[in-house]
């Protein structure tokens, strides 16, 4: 077990200070520009100065997810650059610590940063739905129903339905259809008057309707029913009433599933597969480029913060750049969508050990 020494808790304060101050200020900065530009447009539509600051309070989570990465790199080159600038590096080197030892609390506290950046991730869609609706840019969304809307469900079902109450759990108007491929899988169509969610059973109880089996150009049966269970209407009220989402406004989990659902129904996911792949990606950089900013800081140990900014604006904006060209290949189809997520990761992590292995210890 490694202890925290002396000189690691001084290391690991340091980076730590300028990484709070990198992942509060960058957002705060992008926040202060964007709302320069869009003042007298959120003033136009009624808000007052305490709801529009509040509603800017709900964007920071997003923010801080984008620049946790840079923030990383900003704090370990300025505190590994530092030290080398100050001769620290040669000082420890002189008592018996490696650099490698020396990086351990700056590595400690970069796996930190990544699992702080997944949170934030997870927390984000949520905080930025809510900022759209302060801002009054986006409709606040229903809680108790929804009327007029049609629902794609799983096995290639679609629902037609003309409303839902959720305190009442009931569907009013209902059509359920399935498209078929013949006699061995025929097309289904139920229609019913409305519909009752049991909580007990998980499933809906459709009453006064008809069902028709469709196998072909004039082979159809068809029947009335007073009541029945539609085993493949599985999703629950507050699953009916939740709207169509961008990637962004979902959480990891959540986006899982609506990938599947689309698989299911046949639609091309790569896009949002790439997406979902980024929600972890993104976080894992933080340790990653860590890796790559301690050694690349120490090349020029008597250069100036002029130096440390270039080197990490620089890396960023690399960064950032293949990752935005792997987005596109992947949901092109042209490479494995979780494989061009994680691929500028691969390559930044194999420059980080190349990096390394040529520092003096």
């Amino acid at each position: 077990m490694i202890r925290l020494r002396t000189l690691d808790r001084y290391v690991l304060g340091s980076w730590i200070r300028i990484f709070v101050l990198t992942a509060l200020g960058f957002p705060i900065v992008s926040i202060m520009i964007n709302l320069t530009d869009t003042l007298n447009k959120l003033l136009d539509r009624g808000l007052t100065m305490r709801e529009i600051v509040v509603s800017y309070v709900y964007s920071i989570p997003e923010n801080m997810f984008l620049v946790m990465p840079a923030a990383v790199l900003f704090a370990t080159v300025f505190t590994v650059g530092g030290m080398g600038r100050y001769s620290e590096l040669t000082a420890a080197k002189a008592g018996g610590q490696s650099f490698h030892r020396l990086m351990v609390p700056v590595f400690a506290a970069a796996i930190g940063a990544s699992v702080l950046a997944f949170v934030v991730g997870e927390l984000a869609p949520g905080a930025t739905a809510r900022q759209l609706e302060l801002q009054k840019a986006k409709n606040a969304r229903p809680t108790r129903a929804r009327f007029n809307f049609v629902y794609r469900g799983d096995a290639g079902w679609v629902y037609t339905i003309r409303s839902l109450d959720v305190s009442s759990r009931q569907l009013k108007q209902v059509l359920f259809e399935r498209e078929g491929a013949g006699v061995s899988y025929p097309g289904l169509v139920v229609t019913g008057d409305s519909a009752s969610y049991d909580d007990t059973l998980g499933t809906w109880r459709i009453r006064n309707g008809a069902s028709r089996v469709i196998a072909g150009p004039g082979q159809q049966a068809m029947f009335s029913f007073r009541t029945m269970r539609l085993r493949a209407l599985s999703q629950s009220p507050a699953d009916l009433l939740a709207e169509p989402k961008a990637p962004d406004e979902m959480r990891y989990a959540e986006l899982g599933r609506y990938i599947e659902a689309l698989k299911r129904s046949g639609n091309d996911a790569n896009k949002l597969i790439v997406e979902r792949a980024l929600k972890v990606a993104l976080p894992a950089t933080c340790l990653i480029i860590a890796l790559f900013g301690a050694p690349l800081a120490v090349t020029s140990p008597r250069a100036g913060a002029a130096v440390g900014v270039a080197i990490s604006l620089g890396t960023t904006v690399l960064f950032l750049l293949v990752t935005q060209i792997m987005k596109a290949v992947g949901a092109g189809g042209v490479v494995d969508p979780v494989l061009a997520a994680w691929l500028p990761n691969g390559v930044f992590l194999v420059a980080a050990l190349v990096l390394i292995a040529r520092v003096r210890t």
